[in-house]
């Protein structure tokens, strides 16, 4: 894929941009060493500081920013103007946050004594250069999750993002540079996913993490386990949406509608499959039906737009795929379902119902906005649909039923449980997937010593 901005709602490049050759990469790697070597020694009251400052400035940029990301992967405005406004409540998040959750932790004095020592205690101390290889679907998110806690622990950042989201990329290194950052603290690097590799066999990078298909997930692992290095993997995601008797049925459906069509229904996290007990399964259906026909799909850049264009074209037909095989396996289509006329990268939202083991959308990511419907007898059903995915990331339960909550929490296979309401991202909570959906946390106290090194420090009587 070349480095290129190209409009998803005509297909229109507007920008082209060389990669980065042998000598530049060189250069900003030793940068990237060197800088570590200072910025580690900073004062958490010094990261903050800047970090802070980035936030503001973030906040300032708001609307410039979420033009460029709409016109680059095609989300609605109004939702690239959010995400940016969440990038800087993270950021402040971690800026008041992560002196206390990196605070050296003390053990009971009766254990250290029993260890021999007259004192102890444990410390985390950054790594150092950690490769960042991010995904264009939440394309400043993705990034701010990783480059904030990373940065108020002290360590730098190198970013790989996707070749379609380049200007983005670098708004973000501008960003943290005129926030103060000294300038070898966050990098982005404009490549090909062909470099990766050799990039992150450089010994001066100590770690990587990476947000995006299974694939790119295997690739980056496999490197990194021959290299004997941390990685955090969030892969896909096709997560379960489960309706009880005892919900209130038109909430959910009202909810699952924005559950499944957030940022165009690319988002590993949205709501794909939906299982609704028998007892409450008509109704929900045609409510939720009825939400997804009614979206108004269109002009990104337009104000009352609420489903824009797939971000790639290539995007588009793996979907159209998914959605004809299973109307080839006999799936029933009850809205959307065919490709309309015109410019742009557009699929229209779509809910499938039938769904059938054989059918390659039970089994892989829909990245678009094609919902999955079924039919379960009963609690027990309902959690073996929900786990018959090779995925795991996040799941959603709509029950009142406190006995109910209890074993959805039990059994199901997920990252995450989300009661009576969609899945989210927010810094205090951590996130992240098990299964093939990936490893390791971001967010919260978990995410920010991902990267860290977790260091007994022992004194002797």
């Amino acid at each position: 894929m070349p480095i290129a901005t190209v409009n998803p709602a005509n297909g229109e490049t507007l920008k082209t941009y060389q990669a980065m050759d042998e000598e530049e990469l060189e250069r900003r790697l030793q940068l990237a060493e060197a800088t570590f070597r200072t910025y580690r020694t900073t004062a958490f009251a010094d990261r903050a500081r800047l970090l802070n400052r980035a936030a503001d400035l973030l906040d300032e940029d708001g609307a410039e920013i979420a033009r460029v990301m709409t016109t680059e992967m095609g989300k609605p405005v109004k939702q690239a103007r959010a995400e940016a406004a969440k990038c800087a409540k993270a950021m402040r998040w971690y800026a008041a946050n992560a002196a206390e959750l990196l605070a050296d932790e003390r053990p009971a004095e009766s254990d250290v004594r029993d260890s021999g020592a007259s004192r102890a205690l444990v410390r985390y101390r950054p790594l150092g250069p950690v490769l960042a290889v991010m995904p264009w679907n939440f394309p400043l998110w993705q990034v701010i999750r990783f480059a904030a806690p990373a940065l108020m622990a002290g360590n730098v950042g190198l970013l790989k993002h996707a070749s379609n989201v380049p200007q983005t990329a670098l708004y973000l290194e501008d960003l943290f540079h005129r926030a103060g950052f000294t300038e070898g603290c966050f990098q982005t690097l404009l490549i090909g996913s062909a470099a990766v590799d050799e990039i992150l066999r450089d010994e001066r990078v100590r770690a990587a993490t990476l947000t995006g298909s299974e694939p790119a997930g295997r690739a980056v692992a496999s490197t990194a386990g021959e290299m004997v290095k941390k990685t955090v993997l969030e892969l896909g995601g096709s997560d379960p949406f489960v309706v009880m008797p005892s919900a209130d049925v038109d909430r959910a459906a009202e909810v699952a509608v924005t559950a499944r069509v957030q940022n165009n229904g690319q988002s590993c996290i949205a709501a794909k499959r939906f299982i609704v007990h028998a007892d409450v399964y008509d109704r929900f259906a045609e409510r939720f039906t009825e939400g997804m026909r009614a979206l108004r799909v269109g002009d990104p850049l337009g104000e009352e737009t609420e489903v824009g264009p797939l971000a790639t074209e290539q995007g588009r037909a793996d979907l159209e795929e998914l959605v004809d095989d299973a109307r080839r396996s006999g799936a029933t289509v009850l809205c959307g379902g065919e490709r309309p006329d015109g410019p742009g990268w557009y699929y229209p939202p779509t809910v499938l119902a039938g769904i059938g083991r054989e059918m390659r959308v039970h089994r892989e990511e829909a990245f678009g906005p094609v919902a999955t419907l079924y039919r379960a007898a009963d609690l027990d059903e309902a959690v073996l649909i929900a786990n018959d995915s090779p995925f795991g990331l996040s799941s959603n339960v709509w029950t009142r039923e406190e006995a109910e909550v209890d074993r959805f929490v039990r059994d199901l296979e997920a990252g995450g449980v989300f009661v009576n309401g969609m899945t989210a991202s927010h810094p205090a909570l951590p996130f992240g997937g098990v299964k093939r959906s990936g490893y390791g946390r971001e967010l919260s106290g978990h995410g920010i010593r991902e990267f860290c090194n977790i260091t007994t420090v022992w004194h002797g009587a």
